[in-house]
């Protein structure tokens, strides 16, 4: 196992240099100028030279790919053209929040999905089977921000001074203050080691557990709610057909067949002999979707007012600010490796016939 995690690494540092390498050139490759962009009216050829200067944009795309990656083998991604920002700050800023939606919006999708699943390939071919493919298939049919405004105007609006009432927009209700969590625990942090701590106390639901701030936590609880229901419905559609398909290839094989002529209880026979040989095509798909929502959420940030990753990508790549672009590509490919990582490392533990050494 440490053999293949090991060369799993080894092999993601090429995969990490080719996506930076890519980013790098499409960015540059793409009409528009970053002064331009930047100062609209005030941008002057005098000005846009000193800018160029400033930012290196006048050096050669190879030389700037070379300042630029020796820069983030030192942990530094550059300051933003827009902002006028480290990009680190930035990321501490806006990617807890697509990291917090990302984990609700797939927790709801696994914790409905795999159920409605196993469910509708129990009942196979009954209504309850043609009911719950019926839903998914609208569910995979809904775009994101159709489905956004949807519950916003239903929980937001329709029942507005009722018991079910949610939060339409923002992350917390206004006026409300989370106390980070590295001030409650009088934690001795200076400037330059505030950005793990400062990271962690972003996500809002964490800092509220780790603070004890119960009312805070089920404040910050609520905002995400419907965020996560219009972000996770496609991939809980997804896992609920990929959930049937497979457990119903798997409740057909013979050993499944010899289990119930031994006379083990229906329900273990499904749960505990066909489940976990049917997790393995469900896993790959739920590391995937989980790799998307963290990348694609620029919708539903949008929809209910989240200053995410998403909103800021847009931003900057409408702005040209190179850095900012990189820098969260790079971020946001890391991940993708990581998650494929653990996936890969979970069929063994599924199936034990696989021996990733």
């Amino acid at each position: 196992m440490a053999g293949y995690l090991l060369r799993r690494l080894t092999l993601a540092i090429p995969v990490l240099l080719g996506i930076l390498f890519v980013t790098f050139s499409l960015a540059r490759l793409l009409p528009g100028d970053p002064c331009h962009s930047a100062l609209g009216e005030k941008a002057t050829p005098e000005i846009c030279a000193a800018f160029n200067e400033r930012y290196g944009l006048n050096e050669p795309i190879p030389e700037q790919f070379r300042i630029y990656l020796r820069d983030v083998l030192h942990g530094d991604l550059g300051n933003s053209i827009k902002f006028g920002r480290p990009v680190t700050e930035l990321m501490v800023e806006r990617l807890p929040v697509t990291l917090e939606l990302s984990f609700f919006a797939m927790t709801f999708a696994v914790l409905i999905g795999i159920p409605l699943g196993i469910v509708s390939a129990y009942y196979h071919n009954s209504a309850i089977d043609v009911g719950t493919m019926i839903w998914a298939n609208i569910g995979v049919s809904m775009p994101v921000f159709w489905l956004g405004l949807m519950l916003s105007y239903l929980f937001g609006v329709a029942l507005k001074d009722t018991p079910f009432w949610l939060p339409p927009t923002g992350r917390l209700t206004a006026g409300r203050i989370i106390e980070p969590f590295y001030q409650a625990w009088g934690l001795d942090v200076d400037g330059s080691a505030l950005t793990l701590p400062g990271f962690i106390a972003n996500i809002n639901t964490l800092n509220a557990l780790l603070v004890r701030d119960w009312a805070g936590f089920w404040d910050a609880l609520k905002h995400m709610i419907l965020p996560a229901m219009a972000l996770g419905t496609i991939p809980l559609s997804i896992i609920a057909r990929m959930t049937r398909s497979s457990l119903l290839e798997v409740l057909g094989l013979n050993y499944v067949r010899t289990a119930r002529a031994k006379g083990v209880h229906e329900l273990s026979v499904v749960v505990r002999h066909g489940l976990r040989n049917a997790l393995l095509p469900v896993v790959t798909i739920i590391g995937l979707s989980l790799g998307s929502l963290m990348s694609g959420a620029v919708l539903t940030e949008t929809v209910f007012g989240l200053s995410g990753v998403g909103r800021i990508l847009y931003d900057s790549i409408t702005g040209r600010d190179y850095t900012v672009v990189q820098g969260f590509t790079l971020v946001i490919a890391v991940m993708f490796v990581f998650i494929n990582l653990i996936v890969d490392t979970l069929y063994a533990y599924l199936d034990p016939r696989i021996r990733l050494e």
